[in-house]
């Protein structure tokens, strides 16, 4: 893989998720997250792929990381594990990791990106969490800070790190 990209929205507290859903609609994050993944490879969990609303990503090859032979859904390739990942990427492609919690922690270890989108707000019924880093493994290349407005409800920044 060229680049190894993890794509996260995270609280506070690294929350990133609750009842299977996003914390909140924060409409410019999602499309920044299609700007950033528009084009690319994304590599999913199973339960990631059931959140999505309208099932396989457009634009985008989708490859859904599940334990169950069965599994099919159309627009969407399956790995049995993330083993199975380097013999389905090209060594020129860019990857997009896009959740869920378990493939974050399994795939953050072998990222060379993070694109991070921080909520500054907290929500104490969150059930998914995004695995703690070292940030000292990273160097941040870009930020760009948002206040709240009429159609996303919090403050948030994103942020790319590369790997040091």
């Amino acid at each position: 893989m060229k680049k190894l990209s993890v794509v996260v929205a995270v609280a506070r507290d690294n929350a990133i998720g609750r009842n299977s859903d996003l914390l909140c609609h924060l409409p410019a994050d999602l499309r920044h997250f299609k700007n950033l993944t528009s084009g690319h490879t994304v590599v999913m969990g199973r339960r990631t792929f059931d959140s999505l609303p309208k099932g396989a990503l457009p634009n985008r090859r989708n490859i859904v990381i599940t334990r169950n032979p069965a599994f099919s859904a159309p627009g969407t390739e399956t790995a049995a594990s993330i083993e199975a990942l380097p013999g389905m990427i090209a060594p020129d492609e860019t990857v997009f990791v896009i959740g869920g919690e378990q493939i974050y922690r399994q795939l953050l270890p072998l990222a060379t990106e993070l694109c991070l989108t921080r909520i500054e707000a907290s929500f104490p019924d969150a059930d998914t969490f995004f695995p703690v880093f070292d940030e000292n493994e990273w160097e941040e290349t870009w930020r760009e800070a948002h206040e709240p407005d009429e159609k996303n409800a919090y403050p948030y920044t994103f942020l790319i790190y590369r790997r040091k």
